[in-house]
């Protein structure tokens, strides 16, 4: 005959592994949901990072400024030693190039340096002095000193 205690156990023992197992049933059905919406949310972040990516390629790499789109500045490239040696090839100071694109000599040295970049404006002038000879640029210098003057 078996043991009282053998089977009082072994009924408890029965007992806890079907409490246990609606227990864990329970917690595995909410980790299976929690998996899904876990995938589902990982897959919606990926097609929207493919889609900023997408957009990215497709918009500019910078909105313009208001004042470069007003002024236009936003057509002209600039770089310091092109604008040096333009200056050198019109043979002029920098105070006379800075009087014809409407900027100080030491604006001027500035930029030749790379100290500073031009304002639209004057980036608008420096562009328009590019294909211009020495001829014109002494007159206009002229006329810009005796404008001065008067």
């Amino acid at each position: 005959m078996p043991n009282i205690a053998s089977v009082l156990k072994a009924e408890i023992v029965r007992l806890a592994r079907k409490e246990l197992r609606s227990e864990v049933d329970s917690i595995r059905k909410a980790l299976m949901a929690a998996r899904a919406e876990s995938a589902a949310l990982k897959r919606r972040v990926s097609e929207l990072e493919r889609s900023v990516r997408q957009s990215a390629r497709a918009a500019p790499a910078r909105p313009p400024s208001p004042t470069a789109v007003e002024e236009g500045a936003d057509k002209f490239r600039f770089r310091a030693s092109g604008m040096a040696s333009n200056r050198k090839r019109l043979g002029l100071s920098a105070a006379d190039f800075g009087l014809l694109v409407g900027a100080s000599g030491q604006s001027v040295y500035a930029w030749e340096q790379g100290n500073a970049r031009p304002r639209g404006k004057n980036l608008a002038a420096i562009a328009a002095l590019r294909g211009v000879g020495k001829r014109e640029v002494v007159e206009r210098l002229a006329a810009l000193k005796s404008g001065e003057q008067s």
